[in-house]
């Protein structure tokens, strides 16, 4: 009983660790890769027409809170939700989506400036772009299925212009947690081409000239 006391004093005080398993893997970590946005503009969205000095904020966005994990989160078998210790994103993941989205719609429009939320208090953001992602499902040997709810609003009158629901179904390939990411930031570029086009539709007025 005496060292069974001795253990627990130790223990309490700090003077003894328990070493980590040997055979334990290390975390791998993936983030949302960028080179959708690099065939952005193939992907057939109008031209967004508006000044250069326009400033436009992307964010905040949303995502479900099942979601809102370092784990990356699939679907197994039955619908229920696999939370992965070891595969985890490097960044969180509505800063992912946050960033990636961002790029691609700075490459439809490289004229305007994009600011990620949160942006530069001292911005005169003109438009506001916010986007929830009301269902993300990655089913690894199968497909994803991500559903967004996006708006653009008027900054300057908190006037809501545009309000559309997206929704995109891809198989991931290959079929591991890297095709998944890659899957992810494919359908990230499809969100990104559909607010490209909500924003080419807006009645924007042409920048003043001096007679």
């Amino acid at each position: 009983m005496r060292q069974i006391g001795i253990c627990l004093i130790l223990i309490l005080s700090g003077c003894i660790s328990i070493p980590a398993a040997k055979n334990s893997p290390a975390p791998r970590f993936y983030t949302l890769p960028a080179q959708a946005s690099a065939s952005f503009n193939e992907a057939g969205a109008r031209e967004i027409k508006m000044p250069s000095d326009t400033i436009i904020g992307v964010g905040p966005i949303k995502i479900p809170q099942n979601q809102d994990r370092p784990q990356i989160v699939t679907i197994g078998k039955n619908k229920t939700l696999k939370f992965s210790e070891f595969e985890r994103w490097g960044e969180p993941l509505d800063l992912g989506f946050t960033r990636l989205i961002t790029e691609n719609l700075t490459a439809s429009a490289p004229q305007v400036k994009f600011a990620a939320y949160p942006w530069n208090t001292s911005f005169s953001v003109k438009y506001e772009i916010g986007i929830e992602i009301v269902q993300l499902d990655s089913e690894l040997g199968g497909q994803m299925h991500l559903v967004a709810q996006w708006s653009i609003v008027d900054a300057q009158n908190a006037k809501t212009i545009v309000i559309k629901k997206s929704e995109f179904r891809q198989p991931i390939m290959p079929q591991d947690y890297s095709g998944l990411a890659k899957t992810l930031s494919a359908a990230c570029a499809s969100l990104s081409n559909e607010i490209a086009d909500g924003l080419a539709t807006l009645d924007v007025p042409a920048p003043k000239t001096n007679p």
